[in-house]
């Protein structure tokens, strides 16, 4: 059982790493395009391509040539779904942790459970063997 939980993890690392190295890829990509397209610097490059990926859009820069806007608006289209997809999967990780240490934490407090269940129950059979052993009062 502990051999399918490992490959389902790699696989899902796989992803991630694909995921974010796509990113990368894409964020690097804009970043050339536009230092080169518009002649902008490398670190206002890179903002405006970060800014344009993640939808925020401050609208300080924007592109003035022709094959700057269009290649802004090629980007958007590529760049937007891998981003969303990104920030997803990253998101469904999380949630899948958070889900582990939850039955984690539920089959711990199960076990602790069923040990006081187990101590109640032998103090019970204690004292019930105690009451049998108890002399009867006689005096009545």
């Amino acid at each position: 059982m502990q051999e399918p939980k490992r490959r389902r993890m790699s696989v899902n690392a796989l992803k991630l790493l694909t995921l974010f190295g796509t990113l990368i890829l894409i964020i690097f990509g804009g970043t050339v395009f536009f230092h080169h397209a518009e002649g902008w610097s490398w670190l206002d490059s890179y903002f405006f391509t970060v800014v344009t990926l993640s939808t925020v859009g401050y609208g300080e820069m924007v592109p003035q040539t022709v094959v700057g806007r269009i290649g802004t608006t090629v980007f958007i289209f590529l760049g937007l779904g891998v981003f969303a997809v990104t920030v997803q999967q990253f998101g469904l990780f999380a949630m899948r942790k958070r889900e582990e240490h939850t039955e984690w934490l539920f089959g711990a407090l199960r076990h602790e459970k069923t040990r006081e269940e187990e101590a109640a129950d032998a103090m019970a059979e204690a004292q019930a063997a105690n009451e049998d052993c108890e002399p009867e009062d006689t005096d009545r």
